[in-house]
C-alpha cells in the first residue's frame, strides 16, 4: 500500500470529521453563531472529503484483494475476474487522487456565500449603457438556469436604454464561488444602434462580484452610519416621487455610500442597504486576500484586478473570447442569453490546476 500515500491522511481526516460531528451538536457551539457557522462549513467540506476517501480506499482494497486472488487461485475464471477488477480500479485511482488533492487544498471560505453583482457602463457612452443592459440580461438568464434568486437593489438607467449602473443581490447555493470569475472589464465590438455609417465601435462595461457579508462578519455601529431618505426614481408606480422610501447610507469611518430604492417600503430598502453596506465594508478586508493571490493565479485576475479586460464580445464575428485562458467560442447569441457555463467551467479547471501547483500536494 506504500504507493497509495494519500491513504496515510485518511485516518487523520476521518478523526477530525468525527470530532466536528460531536462539536456541532454541543449547545455551547450552537450558542456562538459565528463558531457554529464555521463548524458547519468545515463539516460540509470534510463530509465530501471523507466520502471521496472511502471510494478511493475501496478501489485500493479492490486492487489488493485482486492481487491476492492472482497469487493464490489457480481457477482461470476467478483469475480473469480479478485481473478485470484490478484494471478497472487502477483506471479510476488517478481520477480519485486528483479529486482528493483538490479537496485537500483549503477552499476559499467565501465561495459558499451569496453575492452582490454590480454592472457599470464604461467607455462608449450610450452604447456602453446598452451593453451593460445586455450583460445584466445575460446574468439574469444564467441565474434562472441555476435556480438562483436575483433581487435588484439599485438602478441608474441609460439615456438610450440599458443601465449606467445596476446592482443586484444573487441568492443561492455557492453563488459567489461561481460568479466571482465574472469580475473585470467586459468589452463589446459591434455597430451601435446610434451609428449611421455602419462603423464598428468598441465599448466596455465593468462587472464586480462581491461575496455577501453575514451579519456576524461585520459589526456596524449606528453612530458610524448616516441615513438619508429621498424619493425613488424610475419604475415603481404611484409611490415614485411621492414617498421618501429610497435609502442612502453613508459609513462615516470608511466613506462608503450605498443606496437602495427597489422596494416601496422604506424598512425593506433599509434592510437591503444595510446588507450591501456590510458587504462593502467586509470586502475592503477580503480584497487584501484577493490581491495577495491574484499575482499567483491568472484566473484570479477576475477579482484581483477589476480594471483588467477579461472578455470580448464581437458581434460581427459572433465571437466571444476570454482573455485569461485564451478560450474562444463562436456562439455569441447563446452566450448573451446566459450560456456562460463553458467559460466558468474552464476557468475553474484552470484555477484548480493552479491551486494544486501552489499546494504541491
Amino acid at each position: 500500500m506504500a504507493q497509495y500515500e494519500l491513504l496515510d491522511r485518511y485516518e487523520t481526516i476521518k478523526h477530525r470529521f468525527e470530532e466536528i460531528q460531536q462539536q456541532i451538536t454541543d449547545p455551547a457551539a450552537m450558542a456562538d453563531m459565528k463558531r457554529y457557522v464555521k463548524l458547519n462549513q468545515e463539516y460540509k467540506n470534510l463530509e465530501k472529503l471523507v466520502a471521496v476517501f472511502k471510494e478511493y480506499k475501496n478501489l485500493v482494497d479492490s486492487i489488493e484483494s485482486g492481487r491476492e486472488i492472482l497469487a493464490q487461485e489457480t481457477d482461470e475464471d476467478l483469475r480473469e475476474m480479478a485481473r478485470e477488477e484490478i484494471e478497472l480500479a487502477e483506471q479510476r485511482i488517478p481520477e480519485k487522487e486528483t479529486e482528493i488533492k483538490l479537496l485537500l487544498v483549503p477552499a476559499d471560505p467565501e465561495d459558499s456565500k451569496n453575492a452582490i453583482l454590480e454592472i457599470r457602463a464604461g467607455t462608449g457612452g450610450d452604447e456602453a449603457s446598452i451593453f451593460a443592459g445586455d450583460l445584466f440580461r445575460m446574468y439574469s438568464k444564467f441565474c434562472e438556469q441555476k435556480g438562483w434568486r436575483m433581487e435588484v437593489t439599485n438602478i441608474s438607467e441609460g439615456t438610450a436604454g440599458g443601465y449606467k449602473e445596476i446592482v443586484a443581490k444573487v441568492t443561492g447555493e455557492g453563488v459567489y464561488g461561481i460568479l466571482k470569475y465574472e469580475s473585470g472589464v467586459h468589452r463589446v465590438q459591434r455597430v451601435p444602434q446610434t451609428e449611421t455609417q455602419g462603423r464598428i465601435h468598441t465599448s466596455a462595461a465593468t462587472v464586480a462580484v462581491l461575496p455577501e457579508a453575514e451579519e456576524f462578519d461585520v459589526e456596524l455601529k449606528e453612530s458610524d452610519i448616516r441615513k438619508d431618505t429621498y424619493c425613488s426614481s424610475g419604475p415603481g408606480g404611484q409611490s415614485v416621487n411621492t414617498t421618501y422610501s429610497a435609502i442612502r447610507l453613508t459609513h462615516i469611518p470608511t466613506g462608503i455610500v450605498v443606496t437602495c430604492q427597489d422596494e416601496k417600503s422604506q424598512l425593506k430598502n433599509l434592510a437591503k442597504a444595510m446588507s450591501e453596506l456590510r458587504t462593502r465594508i467586509y470586502n475592503m478586508e477580503y480584497q487584501k486576500y484577493i490581491d495577495e493571490i491574484s499575482s499567483k493565479r491568472k484566473t484570479m485576475v477576475s477579482t484581483g484586478d477589476r480594471s483588467a479586460k477579461i472578455r470580448t464580445y464581437n458581434w460581427p464575428q459572433g465571437r466571444v473570447t476570454d482573455h485569461r485562458i485564451n478560450f474562444t467560442v463562436y456562439n455569441l447569441p447563446a452566450v448573451i442569453n446566459g450560456d456562460i457555463h463553458e467559460f466558468i467551467e474552464k476557468l475553474m479547471i484552470e484555477e484548480n490546476a493552479e491551486k494544486l501547483k501552489e499546494a504541491e500536494i
